[in-house]
């Protein structure tokens, strides 16, 4: 059968979502009463320790408008990243699957098949692609001679180089080998087989990853169908199919299947508590990572307070199991502080990041970009309550306003210190030949932290000029800082893989935009290094990329 014909019949074969539950309650506490009890090892172990710089548990996380700042052991999209590979019942959690081999076929093709795959195996989990492509493609062959060209080992085969090109982000490759193995194993098995279900999960990772969003949903529909409600995997693929939904933009359907998602999880906690079990852990880690994408939708969604409830619940299961000594707590606190700061809960927000910040300070080496996260936080917080004080008490505002630019000369200081110490250990790592997905994560957060830091310092100023009672004017104080703003983006950003991150480029954009509007109301006519024009020029540019990168993504 014909790659296109294969994705056609998929597409035909899936019926479209939608939702015959009755309408979600607003209020998420009412649908998730019940706390489970979380089983988490404090991974401290009680004592205060400080961590080195590149400690992969420090990574930092950006969420949509609201920058929480979080750390994740994966790259990803997240908080429960949806793209990583699942194990199934023919998976073993790498993607990768194995076939128990029951057939009485044996020559030396299927010996070399063996061989060939478990090296392959091997190598793929020691980071060595392109032996492990030689020998996954290697066993695709001999998995076709030994076996016949329509036997599920020759599916297996083509699973694992396709898992292997998914990777290597090579998927014109990948999606013709899982649609082959789609194939091979419908024949073989049936369409309603869990065999079948595993390998269109791996197919949805790969169309999710593109963007693919109605493909990806597709897939996840039919593998939702063959499993049934009884399958433990069946939570996990409701899961993935609300991401995609609500990539989609139907936060509705998205929602109902992620609660459902959950409460699963909580009677499997429940059982397990119940039974005395300790195998525990996985549910629960599985729970707080779907708890807090679910805020997400919740915070892009402008349901502030169901987005609270959830963070609330987080950081109540946080202190119970770890104590203020550890920075998952911290993490869930700074996600509550900031869902406090957009609906204007500004005084509990700070008492937050304060409390945070006291923690970083004793868990964290000096400097380390997440305290400078925290400075950008406690600045824009300083900053919103000098704009409710505006007009009524302009001293205090000022006040205010005067704390907030110390906090973001510390929280741009931090970000430039370590954006210029990784390109210097970038550097030294591209000359031994290795790459870090660890120092692009931190190189990105701190040039996110930097461009918000210096527009936020624009905005400041901007506003502190504004008030009637300031002793000290600088007209040309918001300019240099935004300035300040586009050398950046040119120092780091350009050239390097973080120009084509579309949060940067929104931050840069803002910017941009921001000088745009103080080149035109200047009321004289002084030199500036970059013209009007070619500012508005820029944006254009900019916003095409992003205008493309969203139609991609759509």
């Amino acid at each position: 059968m014909s790659m296109t014909r294969i994705m056609s019949a998929l597409l035909r074969r899936t019926h479209s979502f939608s939702s015959s539950r009755a309408p979600v309650s607003n209020s998420f506490a009412s649908s998730l009463s019940v706390k489970p009890k979380i089983s988490c090892q404090n991974d401290c172990g009680g004592h205060t320790r400080k961590l080195h710089l590149l400690d992969p548990r420090l990574w930092i996380i950006f969420s949509g408008q609201a920058a929480i700042l979080g750390f994740c052991g994966n790259v990803a999209l997240a908080e429960d990243d949806p793209i990583k590979p699942r194990s199934g019942d023919s998976t073993d959690g790498s993607g990768l699957e194995r076939i128990e081999d029951g057939s009485v076929v044996s020559n030396i093709h299927t010996s070399k098949w063996r061989v060939f795959t478990d090296s392959g195996r091997e190598h793929f989990f020691q980071g060595k692609l392109e032996p492990a492509e030689r020998l996954f493609g290697s066993a695709i062959q001999e998995a076709k001679e030994g076996f016949g060209e329509r036997d599920p080992h020759v599916a297996s085969a083509c699973n694992n180089l396709a898992e292997l090109y998914r990777v290597k982000k090579e998927f014109d490759k990948a999606e013709p080998l899982y649609l082959e193995a789609v194939s091979i194993l419908e024949e073989y098995y049936g369409p309603e087989d869990v065999r079948v279900g595993a390998t269109l999960h791996n197919l949805g990772q790969l169309y999710l990853v593109q963007r693919k969003l109605e493909e990806a949903r597709s897939c996840y529909e039919m593998k939702r169908r063959v499993l049934g409600h009884n399958h433990p995997d069946y939570a996990e693929t409701m899961y993935h199919l609300g991401t995609v939904l609500h990539l989609q933009g139907k936060d509705t359907d998205a929602e109902a299947l992620i609660l459902d998602s959950l409460k699963i999880i909580e009677a499997c906690q429940y059982l397990h508590d119940k039974l005395k079990c300790d195998n525990g852990q996985g549910e629960s880690m599985t729970y707080i990572r779907r708890l807090r994408y679910l805020s997400q939708i919740y915070i892009r969604s402008n349901r502030l307070a169901d987005a609270e409830n959830i963070h609330r619940k987080l950081l109540h299961m946080m202190e119970l199991s770890k104590g203020w000594n550890s920075m998952e707590t911290v993490i869930a606190a700074e996600a509550l502080a900031v869902t406090l700061q957009l609906s204007g809960q500004l005084s509990e927000a700070q008492e937050l990041f304060e409390k945070c910040l006291n923690t970083q300070k004793k868990l964290l080496p000096e400097g380390h970009i997440q305290i400078g996260g925290n400075f950008l936080h406690m600045a824009k917080t300083f900053m919103l309550q000098a704009t409710q004080l505006r007009g009524t008490n302009n001293s205090e505002a000022l006040s205010k306003l005067d704390k907030a630019k110390d906090y973001l000369g510390d929280s741009s200081r931090i970000a430039k210190d370590v954006l210029l110490k990784l390109k210097n250990q970038k550097g030294k790592e591209q000359k031994q030949g290795k790459s870090s997905e660890t120092l692009r994560n931190y190189e990105h957060a701190a040039l996110v932290i930097l461009l918000r830091s210096l527009e936020s310092l624009a905005v400041l100023e901007t506003s502190k000029n504004e008030i009637p009672e300031a002793k000290e004017r600088d007209p040309h104080a918001a300019e240099d800082a935004l300035l300040q703003c586009l050398s950046a983006y040119t120092e780091f950003g350009c050239g390097s893989q973080l120009q084509d991150s579309p949060e940067v480029k929104t931050e840069y954009v803002t910017c941009l935009k921001h000088l745009s509007v103080l080149l035109a109301n200047r009321e004289t006519m002084e030199a500036s290094p970059i013209s009007l024009a070619e500012l508005k020029e820029e944006v254009k540019r900019i916003e095409m990329d992003l205008l493309g990168s969203h139609k991609k993504g759509s």
